[in-house]
């Protein structure tokens, strides 16, 4: 299947409510174990700069879907994580409005993220699973990763429950497939 085709088939599938409703049942449940957890998050950004930070972000084709669609969307005042809602921090940058292959070239060459802005996330209300869990707090690794994997395969049963193909990528190499 072509890159076109299955990007149109995710942005197709975010746009059913029950697909996005389903998507984000998992980030608020991941927003609950994170406020009984409270890991700590200095928003020092580090966390954005892949390379020099030693990992890589990977993605669903219908994570980066739900982002990129919502791109264009009012930024709303609270975030709900689950059990907690939190205020969009007012220095918060403005997402961009759409994604080119020139932004992530440019974030690539930083060896960061093409939504990181004045060193802040820019799509923090609307970012993939991957962004949400990960804290660079040393007491968050003994959990981060095995309830990434659990909500991970929540993320996939929605895939096949719907009958979504399904792709699993790193998050500047699929956020490419949606470049016009």
């Amino acid at each position: 299947m072509s890159d076109a085709a299955l990007v149109s088939i995710w942005r197709s599938a975010i746009r059913r409510d029950e697909v996005s409703h389903a998507l984000e049942t998992i980030y608020a449940e991941l927003g609950e174990e994170i406020s009984k957890r409270k890991p700590r998050c200095e928003a020092s950004g580090r966390c954005c700069r892949f390379e020099s930070w030693g990992h890589r972000l990977y993605v669903t084709g219908l994570e980066a879907a739900y982002t990129i669609e919502r791109l264009d969307q009012p930024a709303p005042d609270v975030v709900n994580t689950g059990a907690m809602s939190l205020p969009v921090l007012e220095e918060s940058p403005e997402p961009p409005s759409v994604i080119s292959t020139c932004m992530i070239d440019a974030a690539e060459a930083q060896g960061g993220c093409p939504f990181q802005l004045d060193g802040l996330c820019s799509v923090h209300a609307i970012k993939p699973l991957g962004c949400r869990i990960y804290f660079c707090d040393p007491e968050a690794q003994d959990w981060q990763q095995s309830l990434h994997e659990e909500l991970l395969r929540g993320v996939r049963a929605i895939h096949e429950r719907e009958g979504i193909e399904y792709l699993y990528a790193e998050w500047r190499a699929m956020l490419r497939l949606f470049c016009v």
